[in-house]
């Protein structure tokens, strides 16, 4: 976990360690705190117990995938005000559309630009 000054938190829920690390750097730069899962049961147990304000979420983590992960977001009232920010290689419409009928509040695609993602970011739950 890396601290935020603003309290804001983010759950970063991605596998591959190179978007990982950029994501962290980022969030942190932003005085976001930063809690990182690398598949979806570990995504899954990280957002009942930090309670994000938004989570970064791949569609395709390993076990629970990201459509799950977002469908079980959305039904829970403890966690469906959580902003979910999808983030993935699958870039089709077919793909953008069942995210969002999910209840995803954003979806960008990889690759993706940093300022495009922190635009987001900032949009969705304020500065840090």
């Amino acid at each position: 976990m890396s601290p935020g000054a603003s309290g804001k938190r983010i759950v970063v829920a991605e596998d591959e360690p190179s978007i990982v690390v950029s994501l962290e750097f980022l969030l942190t730069q932003a005085a976001y705190e930063v809690h990182i899962a690398t598949d979806g049961d570990e995504a899954l147990r990280t957002l009942y117990r930090v309670r994000p304000h938004l989570v970064l979420l791949d569609l395709m983590l390993p076990g629970v995938d990201g459509f799950d992960i977002c469908r079980r977001l959305r039904a829970d009232p403890q966690l469906a005000a959580t902003r979910v920010v999808v983030l993935t290689a699958k870039g089709r419409a077919r793909e953008i559309e069942k995210g969002l009928a999910l209840g995803a509040d954003a979806y960008v695609t990889k690759p993706f630009g940093t300022r495009e993602l922190m635009a987001t970011v900032r949009a969705l739950i304020g500065g840090a």
